[in-house]
């Protein structure tokens, strides 16, 4: 019976924008080379970043050799714990108070600030007030139509 060693997961820093780029080169090398990367991660809410598992940072380096788009390669070992919260998404809803500012992301009053009147966690609504309206207007809007902006001091 082999022990096999424990898989760790590396950071490798590229360019902006170039993350998905970056981890086809890796993967297509990976095959080509027939190393022991056991995933690729590219998280879009990280940018310029790609998280590889592998059994350690030489095969990590030996992938990532020579590709104008990898700066270079994060020393050390990401504990799963520090990318765990990129990959478990809570819903909007969950975070939205009363009384919270809100940014419209979507719909007719895309880019409009509002003011949380109401909360329907059972439908996944919210009924805010319009604050960039001349005159108090009332709406009710899917909770994911909308980016926290300012949340309400509790005191």
């Amino acid at each position: 019976m082999s022990k096999e060693a424990p898989s760790r997961i590396f950071a490798v820093k590229t360019t902006g924008g170039q993350e998905r780029i970056v981890a086809n080169f890796i993967a297509t090398r990976v095959l080509l080379k027939e190393k022991r990367v056991h995933s690729i991660l590219v998280l879009d809410s990280l940018k310029g970043y790609v998280f590889l598992e592998a059994d350690n940072v030489q095969i990590v380096n030996e992938v990532i050799s020579g590709f104008k788009h990898v700066k270079s390669s994060v020393p050390g070992i990401i504990q799963f714990s520090d990318i765990e919260r990129f990959l478990i998404t809570k819903p909007i809803i969950s975070e939205l108070d009363i009384g919270d500012i809100v940014e419209v992301i979507a719909g007719p009053f895309k880019g409009m600030r509002a003011k949380i009147n109401r909360i329907e966690e059972a439908k996944s609504e919210v009924t805010v007030i319009l604050l960039d309206a001349p005159y108090q207007l009332p709406v009710t809007i899917d909770a994911n139509y909308l980016k926290i902006i300012q949340k309400v001091s509790k005191t």
